[in-house]
């Protein structure tokens, strides 16, 4: 009885294992194409913090630029008054300046209430002057220290988001090195038959596309014409993109200004209900947003959509894989 439930023990051991074999070539592509779109989604919430550190880095330069204008106005106006405290002791003698005669540093000691409770009885303006840009000087700095520790916070956050893109890619690899050389080998021939499906229907649409214009049809057409080009994170062409490099760079072509931000790029234009999209329309997926695409027409869009795949055209539906339509604008 002992040794009975010595090996069932053992077995139960042994079961979890056998249970744990290598994942199925379906199991496995399901698994890597999820891993990867949520790469690319982590990538865009980077493209974001990308934006906002950029935008507070232009902020920040310019707050340093205004704060060495005004250190030197609060310097010219503490020069003023340094004159006038030792032209009134020259002309005054001891009298209330006595104190300017033993000083180490008179220009020091004028700054001492005393000394300016002196001349701001006859110089008022200019002692207003000082006080002034002294105050001015020190709010420019507290907002300056202020936008460094933002972009410190915001820099910080873009290493996780892009710790975390590059852990999922990394998943994928391990999940692909898990299968036996033949399912690695078949799966691998199964995506490239795949994609060169999609490449073929999607240039065979470029092709086809005319187009007027319109700021909407310029940035397509320059869309259309990147099908078969590889997702790269943070690339904007010329010949490697990912989603919102690529309709950034687009409607760059079209003279509108874009940032390379999904989340940012849904802030421009007029919103469009999903029933009334027209071709040039840029279409946005995800809570929070995470991928943008273009409305091509015939029901279909072009996207680059995530890493191991291209730029391509594919149908437009109210769900991106797992990310629901969140809404579309016109620019």
């Amino acid at each position: 009885m002992k040794r009975f439930a010595f090996l069932f023990v053992i077995t139960s051991l042994v079961l979890p294992t056998n249970a744990l074999a290598a994942p199925t070539v379906k199991s496995a592509q399901q698994e890597v194409d999820r891993l990867r779109t949520l790469a690319a989604e982590k990538f865009e919430a980077a493209n974001e913090t990308n934006f906002r550190i950029r935008k507070l880095e232009a902020e920040t330069g310019a707050l340093k630029e205004r704060e060495s204008v005004l250190q030197r106005q609060l310097d010219a106006s503490q020069e003023k008054l340094a004159r006038i405290a030792i032209a009134r002791y020259k002309s005054d003698g001891l009298g209330d300046s006595l104190e300017l005669l033993f000083s180490s540093d008179p220009t020091a000691f004028l700054f001492s209430s005393g000394a300016l409770d002196v001349i701001a009885r006859n110089y008022a303006s200019q002692t207003q002057e000082y006080a002034t840009n002294k105050q001015m000087v020190e709010a420019s700095q507290f907002i300056i220290s202020d936008r460094t520790k933002l972009l410190k916070q915001q820099r910080a956050k873009l290493k996780i988001e892009v710790s975390r893109a590059k852990a999922a890619l990394t998943r994928a690899e391990k999940i692909l090195k898990s299968l036996k050389k033949e399912d690695r080998e078949k799966l691998a021939r199964q995506e490239a038959d795949r994609e060169k499906k999609i490449l073929s229907a999607s240039q065979k649409f470029a092709q086809n596309y005319k187009g007027d214009n319109t700021r909407g049809s310029i940035a397509l057409k320059y869309a259309l014409r990147q099908v078969g080009d590889i997702y790269v994170w943070a690339a904007a062409g010329p010949t490697r993109w990912d989603c919102s490099g690529l309709t950034m760079r687009a409607f760059q072509q079209a003279g509108v200004s874009l940032p390379h931000s999904s989340r940012v790029q849904v802030r421009y234009g007029k919103s469009i209900p999903y029933s009334s999209v027209k071709p040039g329309d840029l279409l946005f997926f995800g809570r929070p947003i995470s991928h943008v695409s273009i409305y091509v027409g015939g029901g279909k869009m072009v996207q680059a959509p995530r890493p191991g795949k291209r730029v391509e055209v594919v149908q437009l539906t109210p769900r991106f894989g797992s990310k629901p339509f969140v809404g579309a604008r016109r620019l």
